[in-house]
């Protein structure tokens, strides 16, 4: 009953956004929410919305921290980052969707400094560069993926959409080498960490990365010299192996050993 509650609110929301206000310790910022990015962006308090994410950010984002979000979806995490750097950070907001696009670059014009400059890329991040078929999720733009990719939530593709792709490596030619790296991006991870070795390697950000390969994600992130740790537990347990959502520290970083 409950499900099928849930389904006419996120229908009736779709394509629509509304105003909310991060709180002063998750930076103030203000982002365009939705609930094409879950329902979970309808609760009163902007602190409950992804608790998980947030501890992350105010964990690791820092005063003038270059932050890159890839698979920003409606900019919570990007605009929580870009409150906590300040505005001597810089923050890159990667996602493809045309729609959820538009919604960061007006979620970034209304933000002012103190706030850090918010730069919204719209593609994905793949091994390398090209054009990729990107799907809209039936159920949520928060399940959306690219062709070959995706997980049992998406409910399907609503419409699909071709996409420019590029390597992270790539970013590094044009923004500051990241202090810190969210991804998210619903089954494509690999594909994101095999054209990021500058990144991983000379960078040496800290991320935290929804994995859904797991093997494969401890074996490349172990090979860039990487700890990993869950992130959903409080304070973050060592890991041998990636979980759903891992959190990985260069193994010189101090806080990676413990």
């Amino acid at each position: 009953m409950r499900a099928m509650a849930r389904r006419p609110v996120a229908r009736f929301g779709r394509n629509r956004s509304f105003r909310r206000r991060l709180p002063p310790e998750l930076g103030g910022a203000v982002f365009y929410a939705s609930t094409e990015g879950g329902l979970k962006y309808l609760r009163r308090r902007c602190a409950s919305i992804d608790p998980m994410l947030l501890r992350f950010a105010t964990r690791f984002v820092r005063p003038g921290a270059s932050v890159w979000d890839v698979g920003a979806n409606v900019g919570l995490f990007t605009f929580a980052a870009a409150g906590l750097a300040g505005a001597s950070g810089s923050v890159v907001a990667v996602e493809p969707d045309a729609w959820l696009v538009q919604n960061l670059r007006r979620s970034s014009r209304t933000n002012h400094p103190p706030v850090a400059d918010v730069h919204v890329l719209p593609v994905a991040i793949a091994a390398g560069s090209g054009v990729a078929r990107f799907n809209v999720a039936n159920n949520s733009r928060a399940a959306n993926f690219l062709e070959g990719r995706g997980s049992t939530v998406t409910g399907g593709s609503r419409e699909a959409q071709f996409v420019p792709t590029l390597a992270l490596d790539a970013l590094l030619d044009r923004f500051p080498a990241p202090d810190v790296l969210k991804v998210d991006v619903e089954g494509a991870e690999m594909d994101v960490l095999v054209g990021a070795s500058r990144v991983l390697s000379q960078s040496r950000p800290v991320v935290l990365i929804e994995v859904g390969a797991s093997a494969e994600v401890t074996s490349l992130l172990a090979g860039h010299s990487y700890r990993l740790f869950d992130a959903e537990t409080e304070p973050p347990a060592p890991v041998d192996a990636a979980v759903y959502n891992t959190l990985a520290l260069p193994e010189e970083d101090e806080r990676a050993r413990g």
